[in-house]
């Protein structure tokens, strides 16, 4: 099925929880935007196994390279579903734009600001 962080998960230590409320846990992944693996704007990559389930009209998405942030974490991110999240996403791949990414950027900086990292 598909893939969730789990909420209040008992596993997360104390450092971890700070980690992801402040969103550090994305600065690793910065090497890999440094390394041209994926960009500051796009959607966020997913699991191989996941991909494997997309339908045909899933598979446009997969033209935008991956992103530390994307139109979905600045649209809702948790409170939109399964299907929401696809959506947007593929919206992304077919209309992005150097406005579109600098709108989400700013966006994603003020949603940091305004809620403690829970982008």
């Amino acid at each position: 099925g598909p893939l969730f962080k789990v909420k209040d998960d008992p596993r997360v230590t104390r450092v971890g929880r700070f980690l992801r409320h402040t969103s550090l846990d994305e600065l690793p992944q910065l090497f890999n935007v440094f390394a041209g693996d994926m960009s500051l704007v796009g959607p966020r990559p997913e699991l191989p196994e996941l991909v494997a389930t997309y339908p045909a009209w899933r598979m446009q998405v997969l033209e935008a390279t991956p992103g530390l942030t994307g139109l979905v974490q600045v649209a809702g991110r948790d409170e939109l579903t399964d299907e929401e999240k696809a959506r947007l996403d593929l919206f992304y791949a077919m209309n992005r734009s150097l406005e579109m990414d600098i709108s989400i950027l700013l966006r994603t900086f003020r949603a940091v600001i305004k809620y403690g990292g829970r982008v």
